[in-house]
């Protein structure tokens, strides 16, 4: 069947149907979904897909990680480009794509941050503008860069209906924090979010089962489940000055890859165990920075899926913990949901970050749109 694709001007006003992929710091496939949305509401959430890194892709990509050029980054770029355009050919009737790319360093007080991708050629392959590069010019604007999704956070507290503050927590490769009050009218305003990253979540439990069972992650918990938490390695964790520092903040992928010197002579299930309870125990740190108690946590990415770590936070925490799925989200998609979202913000000249979020000194709504004949910046 042919694929209809429809142009859309950037400068309309009304919902469209956006495309948004996400390539996280799991390394395990690219999301790709879509949101009907302003810019500003959600009117609904459409079609979805996800296609996987094979072993050779992600061995492609960890090669690449923390590296900011050379014959590794590109050729982790090319195939981000490949997989992604495998997965977003797929599907049809969509205006506009948000392309995050795959995140190889991140170093917003340092060097920088890459996303590796090319969103241009993205465009060229699809016949549709391309939002691309979100977070550039957050961090040249005194920004951490991340994270990018509280907007969409806010958006989809306001579609659920919440009244009362509350808490959405992505356990991806890090964890992220977004702390939403649903009583304000728009997310820019100054104490509607905050935003930051508690810690590492799932990296460290991946890189350890992959090093030394060579399966990619702990399914369903099954490994912690069998083990104890070493209590001196928690502590040496939770000392470390990150925990202290008061938000927004944000981490690369790999910025406590220590925690697995810290359980080196721990068992299998011993060590897995200690590395889930210290993302556990990260996340319970950073609720003390929420200026009010939620009423919820909603969680989102694949920490949910692990049922020991979910247990961890629900008795460590004085609010219900739930899947976001309670509240009819899609937890494996809103990432690459947020990433629509944002797409049709930066076309339209919206914000997609504040000083609640990342730090940033100002407002910024930082991308590259690239249209299939021609790229431009939208500042």
């Amino acid at each position: 069947m042919q694929k209809k694709h429809i142009r859309w001007n950037t400068k309309g006003s009304g919902p469209v149907r956006a495309l948004g992929a996400m390539s996280g710091t799991s390394l395990d496939g690219v999301d790709a979904a879509v949101v009907v949305t302003d810019g500003e509401s959600i009117f609904g959430f459409g079609q979805t897909g996800y296609r996987a890194y094979s072993d050779s892709e992600r061995a492609t990509l960890r090669a690449a990680l923390e590296r900011w050029h050379g014959p590794e980054v590109d050729a982790a770029a090319l195939m981000v480009t490949q997989a992604h355009a495998e997965v977003l050919s797929e599907f049809e009737d969509v205006e506009l794509i948000g392309f995050h790319g795959q995140t190889l360093a991140h170093e917003p007080r340092g060097r920088g941050t890459l996303q590796v991708g090319d969103g241009l050629g993205l465009a060229q392959a699809l016949g549709l503008p391309v939002v691309w590069d979100f977070r550039s010019d957050d961090v040249a604007l005194g920004g951490e860069g991340a994270p990018l999704a509280p907007f969409f956070h806010f958006a989809c507290a306001k579609w659920i209906g919440a009244e009362e503050p509350l808490c959405f927590l992505n356990l991806g490769g890090v964890a992220n924090l977004t702390f939403v009050n649903p009583s304000f009218d728009n997310p820019e305003e100054p104490g509607a979010l905050l935003a930051f990253d508690t810690g590492p979540a799932n990296a460290p439990v991946d890189d350890l089962m992959q090093k030394r069972l060579g399966l990619p992650m702990d399914r369903n918990g099954e490994t912690a489940r069998g083990g104890d938490v070493e209590t001196g390695a928690l502590e040496l964790f939770l000392a470390e000055p990150y925990f202290s520092r008061i938000p927004p903040k944000s981490l690369d992928r790999n910025d406590f890859s220590e925690m697995i010197e810290l359980v080196k002579e721990l068992s299998n299930s011993d060590a897995v165990a200690t590395l889930t309870a210290m993302c556990a125990a990260a996340v319970v740190q950073g609720m003390e920075h929420c200026p009010k108690a939620p009423k919820r946590v909603l969680v989102t990415g694949g920490g949910r899926h692990n049922p020991v770590l979910m247990e961890m936070l629900r008795v460590s925490l004085d609010c219900p913990v739930l899947p976001v799925e309670a509240v009819g989200l899609d937890g494996d998609m809103l990432e690459a949901q947020a990433f629509a979202y944002l797409a049709v913000r930066v076309a339209r000249g919206m914000p997609t970050s504040c000083p609640g979020t990342t730090g940033v000194k100002a407002l910024v709504g930082g991308g590259t749109v690239s249209a299939p004949e021609r790229a431009y910046n939208q500042r």
